[in-house]
């Protein structure tokens, strides 16, 4: 089906959203792109070396700034190769997200779709066989020549217009990148590139935890990495937590817990609820460091 067919039956005022993940800051050229193409770019926000770019307005106004996306790409191959021996070069590659439930639609009958879509555009089009973490959407990898790139996202609309996503979607949000911390001494420090940069956030949780602890001697003449330090063997640390309060340290889908395991270094394993308890067990795995910092950052919850 033509793309153009969609737009003469009136598809041009069908409003409709697509969202892309990339990598970096780009906040300058989106205002460009927001200006020139009139459809609404919104960036997620936080500290993540992935941000999600929703695209929302008539089709026409999602074509124009997918070709300002592909082309500003381009342009940015171009320059890094000036500085590089590269000869050939790379295709720009734009990672859609979609919600799973349309995937199949896009994908086709024995992959029928996703064949002639390659064809007709001349791009390559990748759809993940596994969703991303913690949502109910996959990535959608499209890679080629601008022109072919838009040509392939007219085409992925109009999938998306004539099969819409059944069921609640879960949209995946990218995590903070997880740099590596260092206790040293009463200061903390997280690795960025080359360098340990103090992390006054963890440092006070740290301090804290050193206090609420009997452990105050660890650390303050080593710099201990978590769990490389010699000196602080791992132990284990058993904490009771009321059956009503556990939602909260385990967060949503595991989110908090796996943020507290990120945080602390430590190993953290929930029992699950025993019968006629309204308790449940907490152990905590690691060096002692690990452990106050866990707890610490479990009771804060």
């Amino acid at each position: 089906m033509e793309p153009t067919k969609v737009q003469s039956e009136g598809g041009l005022n069908v409003t409709l959203t697509i969202r892309l993940l990339m990598h970096g800051k780009k906040g300058e050229t989106v205002k460009k792109m927001r200006e020139e193409s009139s459809a609404r770019i919104n960036i997620s926000e936080g500290n993540c070396p992935e941000r999600i770019v929703t695209i929302t307005g008539p089709t026409d106004a999602i074509f124009k700034a997918f070709a300002m996306i592909a082309y500003k790409f381009e342009e940015d191959i171009i320059n890094s190769m000036s500085n590089s021996q590269a000869t050939s070069k790379p295709p720009v590659t734009l990672r859609l997200v979609v919600p799973a439930s349309q995937c199949g639609s896009l994908i086709g009958k024995g992959g029928s779709k996703i064949k002639e879509m390659r064809e007709s555009t001349g791009a390559q089009v990748q759809v993940a066989g596994d969703m991303l973490p913690n949502s109910t959407e996959r990535a959608v990898t499209i890679s080629g020549t601008p022109d072919a790139i838009i040509q392939c996202v007219k085409q992925i609309c109009v999938v998306m217009l004539e099969s819409p996503p059944k069921g609640a979607t879960i949209p995946y949000r990218p995590k903070p990148a997880a740099a590596p911390v260092i206790f040293s001494g009463a200061q903390t420090y997280t690795i960025q590139g080359q360098y340990a940069i103090p992390h006054p956030d963890l440092t006070k949780l740290h301090q804290l935890a050193m206090q609420q602890t009997p452990f105050t001697s660890l650390g303050q003449t080593t710099p201990a990495f978590p769990g490389v330090d010699a000196s602080s063997q791992a132990s284990t640390h058993e904490l009771t937590i009321p059956n009503d309060l556990i939602g909260c340290i385990i967060g949503r889908q595991g989110t908090k817990i796996n943020e507290i395991r990120q945080m602390s270094g430590a190993q953290i394993k929930i029992a699950n609820a025993m019968e006629g308890s309204s308790d449940r067990q907490i152990t905590i795995t690691g060096t002692p460091a690990n452990i106050s910092l866990a707890q610490y950052l479990i009771n804060a919850r």
